[in-house]
């Protein structure tokens, strides 16, 4: 059976699982779910994410959702495919593992919320950007930024020197906020800016927006 992404372009929750897909070289569905109908608060999208969010994730008789789970089933299950995502070392996958959650649980929180008041909300018209909101994500992005900085004196890419979940997880909001004011961020940080333009280049990522254009 084939792998089915059920989901939306403008997520990037989505973007993630796809760009994951392209760089291990796996064919995919991509079942769109039409948000503005409300098809993901009723069957039978519950049956495959009962919190009713994209993406959700098919391989087989496998259902999972949350993103970085379902990257990491593709990256390691499918591990032979494509570029490794992931690191055999115990120790730089320990060291992977952190940076891991660094984007989730420091970066994630105020590049989603920039992401949506300067990216998705004037996008599908649902009203102004909140200036307060934005300030205040600002502030706690350069503080991750600052200590990205630092990290990448260490090593080319956050998790390792070479390229794995970790910065495929950043790419999608990263993407969307190169074209904010919030870029200011990234490019006043030689380090970030180069990290950054090095992996929106790559080919996987830019295939996957191609597709979702489609």
């Amino acid at each position: 059976m084939a792998i089915k992404v059920h989901g939306i372009p403008l997520s990037t929750a989505t973007m993630r699982v796809i760009s994951c897909l392209i760089e291990k070289d796996l064919d995919f569905e991509f079942v769109f779910v039409d948000m503005a109908k409300e098809e993901h608060k009723r069957h039978p999208f519950l049956s495959l994410n009962p919190f009713a969010q994209v993406p959700a994730f098919e391989d087989g008789v496998l259902k999972l959702f949350e993103s970085r789970a379902i990257t990491q089933y593709i990256a390691h299950v499918y591990a032979s495919n494509g570029i490794q995502l992931i690191l055999q070392d115990p120790m730089k996958m320990a060291i992977m593992s952190v940076w891991m959650e660094v984007e989730g649980q420091k970066f994630e929180p105020p590049a989603s919320k920039l992401t949506w008041e300067l990216v998705i909300k004037p996008m599908i018209g649902m009203g102004s950007t909140d200036d307060v909101i934005v300030k205040e994500s600002e502030e706690q992005l350069s503080k991750v930024l600052d200590i990205y900085e630092t990290r990448l004196t260490e090593s080319k890419y956050l998790g390792g020197d070479s390229f794995t979940l970790v910065d495929l997880h950043h790419i999608p909001n990263i993407y969307h906020l190169m074209n904010t004011k919030a870029k200011a961020l990234f490019d006043s940080r030689p380090r970030v800016s180069a990290w950054c333009a090095d992996i929106l280049a790559r080919p996987a990522w830019v295939k996957g927006l191609e597709k979702m254009q489609k």
